[in-house]
C-alpha cells in the first residue's frame, strides 16, 4: 500500500492540540485569531478553519459566535480519537457505516428547508467535481505521466466534495452526538478512501457512484427514512466491500 502523508489540517490540528494539552490555553479561554493562527501555523484560512472542526470533533474545542473557539478540555473526553488512529481502516469504515445508516433515517424525519439546500447544493458540487474528472481524464487518457502528476490532486478534491456531501447529511439529522462521531471519523476515513483511490486507479467505481448518493439525498428529502437508510447501507456497504477486495488484492 502506497504511503499517503497526513492531511496539512490533520497535522495543524494536532499541532494545536498539543498546545492544548500542555497548558498553553486554559479550559474556558479562547484560541487565538484565525488570522493569527495562520501565521503561526504557516498556512492557509481554510486549513485552520478545517484543523478547528477536527478539535471540535475530539472534544478540546467548541466555537461560539461572537466570542471565538472555546477550550473545553485539555484532554480529549473520549477515547474514540486514539481508538480511530489505531483500528484498521476497515473497522473505521464498519463504526462509520452504523453513524451514517442511522443519521439518514433520522435526516429523512428530521431535514429543515435549509437543510434540504445545503444538501442539494453539496450534491450538485459533488457531481461537478465528478463530471469534471471524468473530462481531464478522457482529455489526458494518451498522457500517463500527466495523469500520474495530477490523479492525487483529482482524488483529493473528489473525497472533499464526497465528504462534504454526507457532512450535510448528517448535520441533517439534528443528532449532535452523531454529528460528533462522523466529525472523529471524518480525517480517517478521508485517508481511507485516498489509500482506495490509489490503489484502484481512476477506472474505480467510486468515481462514478454519483446516483447513489443521488438516492440518498432523494430519499432524505422525501422524509422516507427506510429508503434514507437503505440508501446509506447499501453505498457504504459497497465501499466497505471495495476495501477489503483491494487490501486483500495488494497482500
Amino acid at each position: 500500500m502506497p504511503l499517503v502523508r497526513t492531511p496539512l489540517p490533520e497535522q495543524a490540528a494536532d499541532a494545536l492540540a498539543a498546545r492544548i494539552t500542555a497548558g498553553e490555553w486554559a479550559v474556558g479561554t479562547t484560541l487565538p485569531s484565525e488570522h493569527a493562527l495562520t501565521a503561526e501555523l504557516g498556512v492557509g484560512r481554510s486549513t485552520v478553519r478545517e484543523a478547528v472542526r477536527i478539535l471540535a470533533a475530539r472534544g478540546l474545542v467548541r466555537a461560539r459566535q461572537g466570542v471565538g473557539v472555546l477550550v473545553t478540555a485539555t484532554v480529549p473526553p473520549t477515547d474514540w480519537d486514539a481508538a480511530l488512529r489505531s483500528g484498521h481502516v476497515a473497522d473505521v469504515v464498519e463504526a462509520r457505516l452504523g453513524v451514517e445508516v442511522q443519521a439518514a433515517r433520522l435526516a429523512a424525519l428530521r431535514r429543515t428547508p435549509a437543510d434540504v439546500d445545503t444538501m442539494r447544493d453539496a450534491l450538485a458540487a459533488r457531481a461537478a467535481v465528478e463530471d469534471r474528472h471524468a473530462r481531464e481524464r478522457a482529455q489526458h487518457a494518451r498522457a500517463d505521466l500527466e495523469r500520474a502528476e495530477h490523479e492525487p490532486l483529482r482524488d483529493a478534491e473528489y473525497v472533499d466534495a464526497d465528504a462534504h456531501l454526507h457532512a450535510t447529511v448528517v448535520t441533517a439529522c439534528h443528532n449532535p452526538v452523531l454529528v460528533d462521531l462522523f466529525g472523529t471519523f471524518a480525517p480517517h476515513v478521508r485517508v481511507a478512501m485516498l489509500d482506495l483511490l490509489a490503489l484502484s486507479g481512476p477506472d474505480s467505481p467510486h468515481h462514478h457512484d454519483q446516483d447513489a448518493h443521488v438516492a440518498l439525498v432523494d430519499a432524505v428529502v422525501a422524509g422516507d427514512p427506510d429508503a434514507a437508510a437503505r440508501a446509506a447501507d447499501e453505498h457504504l456497504t459497497s465501499v466497505l466491500d471495495a476495501l477489503r477486495r483491494t487490501t486483500e488484492e495488494t497482500l
